[in-house]
């Protein structure tokens, strides 16, 4: 039977917040980001138009990322910012949408009841969640039904999620705070301290990027301001300074993937040695990560095909089973409805 509502997959990510529409793909991708006057309380821009006024801004209007960590951190502006998405997404429709949103592996239950109320507030008939590491096996084309063991890392925005997957569920998983924004952090204290200029978190992102795309002998002009003299100034930066950078952000990354084998039974990580690890997310082509991991657990890694879009491929997917799931409510409220009213009939007697 087809579903009459509108199915709608949604990544609410730390950075970037990317939306599925069922029969349509991905018609979304934007920065979480809402620019808001304070003053009015009056949304100006949301998403691409915000994330220009970051850094631009006057003392009236505020750029608000509402997301942290890959969880709610503003309730507000998230539901104001959900809500334009949403409406940008679908247009307009008689019916309210369901929506399957994915949170962090190790999100705790108030956490996801803020996303529901959250979806609720923004115009969402139904909202389902799922969790981003099996998103993410299943957008990297991993059959995750499989008895066999696969260790998925997917780089966000806010956080890193590390999970073991089996037979369809996580096995074992840590959430990890360090992520793409980390990275764009490291690599603006690192040139502010050896080249003594500010940069700002649009520019620190756009060379993360470069150098993951680099050569390691290559250099990146860097342009931004000169803290002695308050001037515009460009300095080029070797690759190599870039990865030292961030080098103990990517360690602590694969101190979370230690952690997360030291608990997995033994026959799924005996399939992980012979397999490989799979990297998913914005952050895996980040430069050194791979060879990192490689080098400390000797085992293939392997960066996902349209790494950045695999978790919104993968809830986009996971849809179908909303319609299971609505026909596994419905026929349990049919058998609770023969339970009821088969009382009733033996109470008359």
């Amino acid at each position: 039977m087809a579903r009459v509502r509108r199915s709608v997959a949604i990544d609410l990510g730390t950075a970037k917040v990317l939306v599925f529409v069922n029969n349509k793909g991905v018609v979304l991708s934007e920065p979480s980001v809402i620019a808001v006057d304070v003053l009015k309380d009056e949304i100006l821009a949301v998403g691409d138009e915000a994330k220009k006024l970051v850094g631009r801004t006057p003392g009236n209007v505020k750029a608000i990322m509402p997301l942290k960590d890959g969880v709610i951190a503003d309730f507000p502006s998230t539901e104001r910012m959900l809500k334009y998405f949403l409406d940008k997404s679908v247009n307009k429709a008689l019916l309210k949408p369901d929506l399957l949103i994915c949170v962090p592996s190790r999100a705790t239950q108030v956490e996801k009841r803020a996303v529901l109320q959250a979806s609720e507030n923004a115009g969402a008939h139904r909202t389902y969640l799922i969790e981003e590491p099996l998103a993410a096996a299943i957008g990297a084309g991993i059959d995750i039904t499989d008895a066999g063991g696969e260790l998925i890392i997917d780089i966000g925005g806010g956080t890193t999620d590390i999970a073991v997957i089996s037979m369809g569920q996580i096995i074992a998983s840590q959430s990890v705070p360090v992520a793409g924004l980390t990275f764009d952090t490291a690599i603006k204290d690192y040139i502010r301290k050896r080249y003594g200029l500010l940069l700002g978190d649009n520019k620190a992102e756009e060379i993360k990027i470069a150098a993951g795309n680099a050569e390691v002998n290559e250099s990146i002009e860097v342009t931004g301001r000169e803290i002695s003299t308050g001037m515009p100034q460009k300095v080029y930066v070797p690759i190599g300074e870039i990865e030292l950078a961030i080098k103990p952000y990517v360690d602590l990354i694969v101190d979370g993937v230690k952690k997360v084998l030291e608990v997995t039974p033994p026959e799924l990580a005996a399939d992980i040695y012979d397999k490989q690890m799979i990297l998913t997310g914005g952050g895996a082509y980040t430069i050194g990560l791979r060879q990192r991991l490689s080098e400390k657990f000797q085992i293939d890694v392997n960066i996902a095909d349209n790494a950045d879009q695999c978790v919104i491929i993968g809830t986009g997917r996971a849809l179908t089973w909303l319609d299971e799931i609505d026909q596994s409510t419905e026929e349990s409220v049919k058998a609770k409805q023969k339970e009821l009213e088969s009382n009733e009939k033996l109470r008359r007697r």
